[in-house]
Protein backbone atom coordinates (compact mmCIF):
# COMPACT_ATOMS: atom_id res chain seq x y z
CA UNK A 1 0.00 0.00 0.00
CA UNK A 2 0.87 3.47 -0.63
CA UNK A 3 0.84 6.11 2.38
CA UNK A 4 1.19 9.47 2.18
CA UNK A 5 0.90 12.58 4.45
CA UNK A 6 -1.78 15.24 3.60
CA UNK A 7 -1.76 19.03 3.77
CA UNK A 8 -2.70 18.72 7.14
CA UNK A 9 -0.17 17.18 9.85
CA UNK A 10 -0.42 14.22 11.18
CA UNK A 11 -3.36 12.88 8.57
CA UNK A 12 -2.79 9.98 6.10
CA UNK A 13 -4.24 8.55 2.67
CA UNK A 14 -3.38 5.12 2.23
CA UNK A 15 -3.98 3.71 -0.71
CA UNK A 16 -4.38 0.05 -0.95
CA UNK A 17 -2.60 -2.13 -4.09
CA UNK A 18 -5.49 -4.50 -5.56
CA UNK A 19 -4.75 -8.19 -6.60
CA UNK A 20 -7.46 -9.32 -9.34
CA UNK A 21 -8.26 -12.41 -10.89
CA UNK A 22 -11.46 -14.17 -12.39
CA UNK A 23 -12.65 -14.40 -8.89
CA UNK A 24 -12.57 -10.76 -7.98
CA UNK A 25 -10.19 -9.06 -6.20
CA UNK A 26 -7.91 -8.83 -3.12
CA UNK A 27 -6.30 -5.88 -0.97
CA UNK A 28 -4.96 -5.50 2.67
CA UNK A 29 -7.26 -2.72 3.82
CA UNK A 30 -5.23 -2.08 6.79
CA UNK A 31 -1.65 -2.74 7.79
CA UNK A 32 -0.98 -1.65 11.06
CA UNK A 33 2.70 -1.55 11.04
CA UNK A 34 3.01 0.07 8.38
CA UNK A 35 0.71 2.60 9.42
CA UNK A 36 2.23 2.95 12.74
CA UNK A 37 5.70 3.05 11.02
CA UNK A 38 4.84 6.50 8.92
CA UNK A 39 3.12 7.91 11.63
CA UNK A 40 6.09 7.45 14.10
CA UNK A 41 3.24 6.03 16.67
CA UNK A 42 0.92 3.00 18.63
CA UNK A 43 -2.20 2.99 17.01
CA UNK A 44 -4.76 1.07 19.13
CA UNK A 45 -8.06 0.56 18.02
CA UNK A 46 -11.34 -0.28 20.46
CA UNK A 47 -14.17 -0.06 18.48
CA UNK A 48 -15.37 0.09 14.77
CA UNK A 49 -18.19 2.46 13.67
CA UNK A 50 -20.40 1.98 10.11
CA UNK A 51 -23.16 4.45 9.08
CA UNK A 52 -25.06 4.25 5.61
CA UNK A 53 -25.93 7.48 3.75
CA UNK A 54 -28.07 9.05 1.30
CA UNK A 55 -26.44 10.87 -0.98
CA UNK A 56 -26.02 14.50 -0.12
CA UNK A 57 -25.66 13.65 3.34
CA UNK A 58 -23.74 15.63 5.57
CA UNK A 59 -21.80 13.99 8.34
CA UNK A 60 -19.56 16.14 10.36
CA UNK A 61 -17.75 18.03 11.42
CA UNK A 62 -16.85 16.05 14.44
CA UNK A 63 -14.03 15.83 17.02
CA UNK A 64 -12.99 14.77 20.41
CA UNK A 65 -11.53 16.39 23.61
CA UNK A 66 -7.69 15.56 23.65
CA UNK A 67 -7.15 13.74 26.25
CA UNK A 68 -7.90 10.91 25.27
CA UNK A 69 -9.21 11.78 21.83
CA UNK A 70 -10.31 9.90 18.99
CA UNK A 71 -8.39 8.85 15.50
CA UNK A 72 -10.22 7.47 13.08
CA UNK A 73 -8.80 5.21 10.41
CA UNK A 74 -12.08 5.77 8.20
CA UNK A 75 -12.99 4.21 4.72
CA UNK A 76 -15.86 2.96 2.41
CA UNK A 77 -17.24 -0.24 1.43
CA UNK A 78 -19.89 0.78 -1.01
CA UNK A 79 -20.50 4.06 -2.91
CA UNK A 80 -18.41 6.83 -2.50
CA UNK A 81 -17.81 10.08 -0.54
CA UNK A 82 -15.42 13.32 -0.24
CA UNK A 83 -14.01 13.07 3.08
CA UNK A 84 -12.77 16.09 4.94
CA UNK A 85 -9.32 16.56 7.89
CA UNK A 86 -9.90 20.43 9.20
CA UNK A 87 -7.39 21.62 11.48
CA UNK A 88 -9.08 22.38 14.36
CA UNK A 89 -5.46 21.80 16.84
CA UNK A 90 -4.87 26.02 18.20
CA UNK A 91 -1.61 26.92 17.80
CA UNK A 92 -1.16 24.68 14.57
CA UNK A 93 0.41 26.66 11.22
CA UNK A 94 -2.44 24.50 9.36
CA UNK A 95 -4.91 26.19 12.03
CA UNK A 96 -8.14 26.16 9.88
CA UNK A 97 -7.83 24.77 7.30
CA UNK A 98 -8.52 21.40 5.76
CA UNK A 99 -7.55 18.55 3.33
CA UNK A 100 -9.96 16.37 1.71
CA UNK A 101 -9.76 12.74 -0.36
CA UNK A 102 -12.44 10.99 -2.49
CA UNK A 103 -12.80 7.73 -0.65
CA UNK A 104 -14.98 5.01 -2.85
CA UNK A 105 -15.27 1.69 -4.07
CA UNK A 106 -12.85 1.69 -6.51
CA UNK A 107 -9.83 2.69 -5.66
CA UNK A 108 -10.39 1.99 -1.93
CA UNK A 109 -8.63 4.80 -0.43
CA UNK A 110 -8.76 5.39 3.28
CA UNK A 111 -8.08 8.22 5.76
CA UNK A 112 -5.97 8.28 9.08
CA UNK A 113 -6.84 10.91 10.98
CA UNK A 114 -4.75 11.84 14.47
CA UNK A 115 -6.51 12.95 17.39
CA UNK A 116 -7.69 16.50 17.65
CA UNK A 117 -8.63 16.75 13.57
CA UNK A 118 -12.04 17.46 12.50
CA UNK A 119 -13.87 15.24 10.53
CA UNK A 120 -16.29 15.43 8.01
CA UNK A 121 -17.69 13.50 4.93
CA UNK A 122 -20.42 13.73 2.37
CA UNK A 123 -21.94 11.24 0.59
CA UNK A 124 -21.74 11.15 -3.59
CA UNK A 125 -23.78 8.26 -3.60
CA UNK A 126 -26.79 6.79 -2.41
CA UNK A 127 -26.19 4.37 0.48
CA UNK A 128 -22.66 5.47 0.32
CA UNK A 129 -21.64 3.12 3.53
CA UNK A 130 -18.58 4.46 5.84
CA UNK A 131 -16.29 1.99 8.49
CA UNK A 132 -14.47 4.07 10.82
CA UNK A 133 -12.07 2.33 12.95
CA UNK A 134 -11.71 4.39 16.25
CA UNK A 135 -8.94 4.25 18.47
CA UNK A 136 -11.69 5.10 21.50
CA UNK A 137 -14.86 3.78 22.45
CA UNK A 138 -17.75 6.65 21.79
CA UNK A 139 -17.83 9.24 24.79
CA UNK A 140 -20.86 11.80 24.00
CA UNK A 141 -20.03 13.95 27.32
CA UNK A 142 -16.51 14.08 25.35
CA UNK A 143 -17.75 14.60 21.81
CA UNK A 144 -18.29 18.21 19.99
CA UNK A 145 -19.35 19.48 16.52
CA UNK A 146 -18.32 22.36 14.33
CA UNK A 147 -20.78 23.48 11.06
CA UNK A 148 -19.65 22.10 8.00
CA UNK A 149 -21.00 25.32 6.60
CA UNK A 150 -18.71 27.35 8.57
CA UNK A 151 -17.59 30.39 5.89
CA UNK A 152 -14.10 30.32 7.58
CA UNK A 153 -13.56 27.07 7.14
CA UNK A 154 -14.82 27.51 3.95
CA UNK A 155 -15.01 23.69 2.88
CA UNK A 156 -15.43 22.82 -0.79
CA UNK A 157 -18.65 21.36 -0.84
CA UNK A 158 -19.62 18.93 -3.56
CA UNK A 159 -23.31 19.72 -3.83
CA UNK A 160 -25.49 23.13 -3.35
CA UNK A 161 -26.74 23.86 0.10
CA UNK A 162 -30.13 23.02 -0.40
CA UNK A 163 -29.59 19.47 -1.72
CA UNK A 164 -27.57 18.54 1.54
CA UNK A 165 -28.63 16.66 4.46
CA UNK A 166 -27.84 17.27 7.82
CA UNK A 167 -28.60 16.03 11.39
CA UNK A 168 -30.36 18.72 13.52
CA UNK A 169 -27.39 18.42 15.82
CA UNK A 170 -24.72 19.51 12.57
CA UNK A 171 -27.18 21.77 11.25
CA UNK A 172 -26.95 23.80 14.77
CA UNK A 173 -23.19 23.09 15.50
CA UNK A 174 -21.08 26.33 16.49
CA UNK A 175 -18.71 27.64 13.61
CA UNK A 176 -14.88 27.59 14.66
CA UNK A 177 -14.43 30.82 16.12
CA UNK A 178 -17.42 29.83 18.65
CA UNK A 179 -15.85 26.68 19.61
CA UNK A 180 -12.26 28.12 20.09
CA UNK A 181 -14.55 30.78 22.07
CA UNK A 182 -16.07 28.36 24.16
CA UNK A 183 -12.59 27.17 25.27
CA UNK A 184 -13.56 23.32 23.63
CA UNK A 185 -10.78 22.86 20.96
CA UNK A 186 -7.87 20.67 21.39
CA UNK A 187 -4.28 22.73 21.01
CA UNK A 188 -1.09 22.15 19.24
CA UNK A 189 0.51 21.50 22.04
CA UNK A 190 -1.93 18.78 23.95
CA UNK A 191 -1.78 16.85 20.78
CA UNK A 192 2.13 16.85 19.79
CA UNK A 193 2.01 15.84 23.95
CA UNK A 194 -0.36 13.03 23.34
CA UNK A 195 0.91 11.89 20.05
CA UNK A 196 4.31 11.74 21.66
CA UNK A 197 2.81 9.53 24.50
CA UNK A 198 2.09 6.81 21.81
CA UNK A 199 5.57 7.09 20.30
CA UNK A 200 7.13 6.07 23.62
CA UNK A 201 5.17 3.01 24.41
Amino acid sequence: MDIREMAIPDCYEITPKQYGDNRGIFFESYRFDRLQEIAGRRIDLRQVNTSVSKKGTVRGVHFADIPQGQAKYVFVTQGAVVDYAIDIRVGSSAYGTWDSSVLDDVDRRALFLSEGIGHCFVALTEKATVTYLVTDVYRPEREHGITPLDEQVALDLPFAREELLFSEKDAEAMTLDQAHEAHLLPTWDEARKLYASFASQ
